[in-house]
């Protein structure tokens, strides 16, 4: 079904001068979207933090403030080093609520920027991969009720603490694990767009985690690697058996050649945002994936277990679907979806503004 466009909101960012070393405006950059009641969390994927906004009036999302995760989190790179979040999560627990993070774990290839070099120091630039260490983040922070009445990440609410896998500059505990996965291997060691290991979705409870791969995409099947996760006495948030004895479990869905850009939790089963792997333009759908949280180890879903609700609207350049979020003001059913790249028409220069669409999904009316 296409046309579910039923609305928009306007996402307003008001402090430009918190983020003067990244290179394109936040409004820009949007790359994950997670809500709880009243405030509305969104990352910039050049930052090392988290973005969040209030209700401000009639349709409009601002009162912004820019959370650096460096004031958390001793990060690898430092609080201005690049995380590159592309997933984001609120989870209730019988404490209250948590904010999950995690960015791309992926390499990037440097690019050419022909208008700056000759040809043979493009090509020169294209043949070199960098890895940047914030990039291997994955954490959680309770939220708690600030004077302003809505949610913000601390660093402990009585026996809550915000906790991460350990950080290093040299090595990632989760691409170590996987580095050792048949299926996996081979990609882990590719670029993000190119078909390499590329996490861009998160859903999450109390302490488990389903990450969502934009890439690698094998045999027309996305990737959803799935943890569960506790935090150990030194602090740090530690692997626990997920099912047969392994730290972890990888479920393919068959989700036609694309790769997965969000994930969002929904009862027992989990919302699918989905896109082309590589840097180009192409379809996006939602789709659920039935039964989600009850899969008791690795393996294929089965083709009736992954259910089409929308296809999104394709633009020919940008405008790229990167970030689902509940939006009840709109209907039982309704959802936002924020884009990375946003096409001119989302953009208001002067106001820092983007435009998000509102979905209607049928079917999403109650979690089960």
């Amino acid at each position: 079904m296409t046309g579910a466009v039923i609305g928009s909101v306007t996402l307003v960012f008001e402090d430009p001068e918190l983020l003067e070393h990244v290179n394109d405006p936040t409004e820009r950059d949007i790359s994950a979207a997670a809500r709880a009641g009243d405030t509305l969390f969104l990352s910039c994927d050049e930052t090392a933090g988290v973005e969040r906004l209030r209700p401000v009036g009639e349709g409009r999302w601002g009162a912004h403030t820019h959370i650096n995760l460096g004031a958390f989190f001793d990060l690898p790179e430092g609080p201005g080093g690049e995380m590159d979040v592309e997933g984001l999560e609120v989870a209730e627990g019988p404490g209250g609520a948590w904010l999950w993070v995690v960015g791309s774990h992926a390499l990037k290839r440097r690019k050419p920027k022909r208008d700056e070099n000759d040809a043979a120091e493009a090509l020169r630039r294209m043949g070199k991969l960098k890895r940047d260490a914030n990039r291997y983040f994955l954490g959680r922070l309770p939220l708690v009720r600030d004077a302003d009445g809505g949610l913000s990440p601390m660093a402990e609410d009585g026996a809550r603490r915000a906790a991460c896998l350990p950080l290093d500059e040299d090595e990632s505990m989760l691409v170590e694990m996987l580095a050792g996965d048949p299926l996996l291997a081979p990609f882990m060691e590719l670029p993000a767009k190119e078909n390499g290991f590329d996490i861009e979705g998160l859903a999450a409870t109390e302490s488990r985690v389903w990450l969502g791969l934009r890439g690698p995409v094998i045999l027309g099947h996305a990737i959803v690697i799935e943890l569960a996760l506790e935090p150990g006495d030194d602090g740090f948030l530690r692997f626990a058996e997920v099912a047969d004895g392994q730290g972890y479990a990888k479920h393919l869905l068959p989700a036609h050649g694309l790769g997965l850009r969000d994930l969002r939790r929904l009862g027992d089963d989990i919302l699918c945002l989905t896109g082309p792997t590589l840097d180009a333009a192409g379809p996006a759908h939602v789709m659920r994936w039935r039964g989600a949280l009850a899969n008791g180890g690795s393996g294929v879903v089965a083709e009736d277990a992954l259910n089409h609700l929308i296809d999104l609207p394709m633009l020919a350049d940008g405008d790229k679907a990167e970030g689902l979020a509940r939006w009840p003001e709109a209907g039982a059913d309704t959802w936002i979806v924020v884009h990375d790249d946003p096409a001119p028409a989302r953009l208001n220069r002067e106001a820092r503004s983007l435009i998000a669409d509102i979905l209607r999904l049928p079917g999403t009316e109650t979690p089960g």
